[in-house]
């Protein structure tokens, strides 16, 4: 009795498998192609969206009112204008298109080795933190290149990093305080003690943004302050901090700057925070933190 053949064991799985890989990868890609323009203009949006929100926070909230006025005086005058908000409609999508294309990293004029090696240097020490072993594109590894991890970043007439945009995975565990704190003490330390950082985590982009502060005025003589009875100034902090300010006398001009008020009596009804310390230990950098 002869014996049947066993039926042959397929061998050619991992053909078919990479050659599905391959047509998903490039239909996604003509995907892409055509919805690029889309992609362009919601980009631009979310990007005047993010300026808008910035310019509102930015603003004093005694001048609020004024902006208010100024946005619904224009938007009045655009419905009333024949074509006017077909006309608005093809600035807004024309301006959200401009700004949502695909910038070049901002190198600065004059970019020498030596700030390479420190964006480099920053790279490398972020690998442990931004990288897993189950990755199989990883964006940070050791002997890797910084270019895609850094989209944006400027330096100062030091050669040290004044601003700097950091592109992380996304399973990276940004929403737990512990995480964000090792990635922002080991920046301090990469990109220059002494300096204050101010850094801004976008969750929903997977993005960092760090930013030194600029230091804050010495040179305000001591003078009579304007404030309200009850309330006494305890010094002056960053312009975006707080929405508003004091007339201060500088020499033989006068500016505007914003102080920080403690407040007593029936008017303290918000939390109140106060820091003492020596020169030098840190309670400046605690306060704008």
């Amino acid at each position: 009795m002869a014996r049947r053949p066993l039926p042959r064991i397929l061998s050619n799985g991992g053909a078919q498998l990479a050659r599905s890989r391959e047509l998903a990868r490039t239909a996604a890609d003509g995907a892409t192609d055509v919805l690029q323009p889309l992609i362009t203009i919601a980009r631009g949006l979310r990007r005047l969206a993010a300026a808008a929100r910035r310019r509102w926070s930015e603003t004093p909230k005694d001048r609020r009112g004024a902006l208010l006025f100024l946005v619904a005086s224009v938007v009045l005058v655009v419905a009333l204008v024949p074509y006017g908000p077909l006309l608005a409609v093809i600035v807004l999508m024309a301006a959200a298109a401009w700004q949502g294309r695909d910038r070049p990293p901002a190198a600065p004029e004059g970019t020498d080795d030596t700030r390479t090696r420190r964006l480099q240097s920053l790279y490398e020490a972020l690998v442990p933190y931004f990288s897993l072993a189950e990755d199989p594109d990883p964006l940070y590894a050791h002997g890797g290149g910084w270019e895609k991890a850094f989209p944006a970043y400027e330096f100062d007439d030091d050669g040290r990093v004044a601003h700097l945009v950091i592109r992380y995975p996304a399973y990276f565990t940004d929403g737990e305080a512990e995480s964000r704190t090792r990635i922002e003490h080991l920046l301090t330390a990469k990109s220059g003690r002494g300096r204050e950082y101010h850094f801004t985590w976008d969750e929903e982009a997977n993005h960092l943004s760090v930013d030194v502060l600029a230091p804050l005025p010495t040179d305000i003589a001591a003078q009579r302050f304007v404030t309200a009875p009850g309330e006494t100034v305890l010094g002056f902090t960053d312009p975006t901090r707080v929405q508003r300010t004091l007339p201060l006398t500088h020499g033989v001009e006068q500016r505007d700057v914003p102080p920080v008020v403690w407040r007593t009596g029936i008017r303290s009804t918000e939390p109140h925070l106060l820091v003492l310390g020596q020169p030098g230990t840190g309670t400046s950098t605690l306060l704008r933190s």
